[in-house]
This record gives C-alpha cells, structure tokens and sequence, in this order.
C-alpha cells in the first residue's frame, strides 16, 4: 500500500464494493424468445385447462400404395355415415381407419357388417391402449409430441383434398390436423375453426411441436387455415388445391401476415 494516497484507496474500495454488490445482486437475463423447452412445457402444463377426449376403439382396414384409392374408400365410409379417414403406415402403404367405438365389440360388429358388405376385407381394431397419449405417463410428453410430428411428416408430398368432397387426391388443411392427432388417440374436432376454439392460446415464441397454428388466408379475419407446427418455426400443411402437403416457415412473408395464433392441446 506504500505510496498510494488516502484518496486513491478511497477510490479502489468503492468500486470494489461496487462490483462486488453488482455481481451479487445483478439476475440474469433470460430472453422468452429463447426460453428452454422444458421451461416452456412447466408453464404449459398448467394453462391447458381441459384434454380433449380420447379415442376408442378403431377398425383398421386396406392397404394401398395410392393415395387415392385410400381416399375412395374414406369417402365411401363417409358416404354410409361413418367417420373415416386414411394414413400413411410405417410400411407405407395407405390405410383406412374407422369410427371410434367405446367398445371393443361395438367395433367388431361394425367391421363384420362392412366385410358382408364387401367394403372392406381384412380389418384390425386398434385399442385405446395402442396410441401415443396412453404412454404418456411412462414415456413422456416429448414422445406424444413426436410422434404427432411423425405423423404428419408421412403425409408429405400427398395431395391437396378441400373439404373431403372428392377422393382423388389426399387431404384438406383440418382433415389433416384432425388425422394426425386421431393417430396419436387424440379426438381433435373437424374444422380449423373448430380445432382454434377447442385449443388453449399459446404465444408465437411458446409454441412447441404438435401445436397447431392457425391463419385467416380467405377474406375477413376469420379461421380459415392450420397447420402442425414442428419447430424451429416450421409447420407442415395443406396450403390448397392443386399442391401437396409440405413444410412452410411462420417467417414466410405471406403466412407471417396471414398469421392468428397457435393452440395446444396437450
């Protein structure tokens, strides 16, 4: 300390003691936009106020490398007042799925009577057990979410279908919504508008893969589009008649404006 004068002491310790109550006291700055995943998953959590139901039982039935002849045989069921919808396998061949049943026998006799019908020829009934959402608890949420992403990857590259109405190509934007959920034994509603009221808000920055985004494309602030999101800003849609299924960026200047909102479910 020799030749160093009172003042200069004086003046180290007090920025000493600056820093050093800086140091102490000062929090860390955690931007939401780069919030962690599993921080994210701990608030989400709490907001989803009611799960949607779950799915039965379900007949299993065809196998098509085609698309199309998939589609035939949905609206053929449809046509009849049945709920169907079609799927890529992990085979990759095209199969059809049937109703949802709160009994096992409900199902069987279903499929029976569509086999004396000659609609359908082999069948298999899917369990409630089988899905996604009953492993949740030992495989967690990450799993569920996942394999919501999965399913909607299998549908790229097939075609657009509006509305359900002909079954020469492939999927209408909630149809496919509707579909991935339902594989992973989640009973998500029909319309785009339907599925934006049924699901809890969540903010752009906040959303997370298997949540749903939602856009007014037509005329008028309305719900009129939605699509799986699967991170990284990305989301996988039918954008409309005459293209394919496929991935988009929420940054894309067109679906940026366009944008309303994303909802969870889980």
């Amino acid at each position: 300390m020799r030749g160093r004068s009172t003042f200069q002491l004086i003046v180290l310790s007090l920025v000493s003691i600056f820093l050093g109550m800086g140091c102490s006291s000062r929090k860390a700055y955690t931007s939401p936009y780069k919030a962690k995943p599993a921080q994210i998953k701990k608030v989400r959590q709490a907001n989803v106020k009611k799960a949607l139901p779950r799915m039965g039982y379900t007949i299993q039935a065809g196998a098509f490398s085609q698309p199309e002849n998939a589609a035939r045989l949905t609206e053929v069921l449809k046509d009849k007042g049945l709920d169907a919808t079609y799927f890529a396998a992990k085979t990759g061949l095209y199969k059809v799925r049937i109703g949802n049943f709160a009994a096992r026998e409900s199902a069987l006799n279903q499929a029976e009577a569509l086999k004396i019908l000659a609609i359908i020829d082999e069948y298999y009934i899917v369990a409630p057990e089988e899905y996604a959402v009953s492993k949740v608890e030992t495989l967690g949420g990450d799993y569920l979410r996942n394999e919501i992403v999965k399913a909607a990857q299998s549908f790229i590259g097939v075609p657009y279908l509006w509305g359900g109405t002909s079954p020469e190509a492939g999927f209408d934007c909630s149809g496919l919504t509707m579909t991935v959920y339902q594989l992973s034994g989640i009973d998500l509603p029909r319309t785009s508008g339907e599925q934006f009221g049924t699901g809890e808000d969540v903010a752009k920055d906040e959303l997370l893969k298997g949540d749903l985004v939602f856009f007014a494309t037509a005329k008028g602030s309305k719900v009129s589009h939605v699509g799986v999101y699967i991170g990284e800003g990305r989301f996988i849609h039918a954008p409309g008649k005459g293209k394919k299924i496929r991935i988009d960026s929420l940054s894309n200047a067109y679906y940026h404006k366009h944008y309303l909102g994303g909802r969870t479910y889980i």
